[in-house]
């Protein structure tokens, strides 16, 4: 274990996520979002877009958040009118997730700015090479 934090890749990683998400906070307040409300209202445009209205379980496991999170979070977001829940005809227990016309037009907004903060943190490596290895930290295989 090395001494130096500076040759932690743990601690690294730390400071690292650290500045990525102020710089997220910061391109996302102007549009009203939080990062986990970004995240969310992304990820059920996106599954819309696709042709799906996922429930709350399918949009939490699609972003990767816990069920009981993302359901206070989607409060939120119905709240601000950008999401709608709407009971499942399949299943009347169920809710149905759909971004409104609000949420259709902030959601791209919101995902330039987002790209953008990407595009300028991971300016220094080249695209291949951060996809490649941060997918293998996000899904390691066994």
């Amino acid at each position: 274990m090395p001494l130096d934090p500076g040759e932690s890749p743990g601690f690294l990683l730390w400071h690292a996520t650290l500045r990525w998400q102020r710089d997220i906070a910061a391109a996302l307040a102007p549009l009203g979002l939080t990062h986990v409300q970004f995240v969310l209202l992304a990820c059920a445009w996106w599954l819309n877009g696709q042709g799906e209205q996922p429930n709350q379980l399918t949009l939490a496991r699609q972003a990767g958040t816990d069920v009981k999170m993302t359901s206070q979070v989607l409060r939120t977001l119905e709240t601000k009118g950008l999401v709608a829940r709407e009971t499942d005809p399949a299943d009347t227990r169920a809710k149905r997730l759909r971004v409104t016309d609000t949420g259709a037009a902030l959601a791209p907004r919101a995902i330039a700015a987002v790209e953008q903060v990407d595009a300028e943190f991971f300016r220094s490596v080249p695209v291949g090479d951060a996809i490649a290895l941060l997918g293998r930290l996000a899904r390691p295989e066994p």
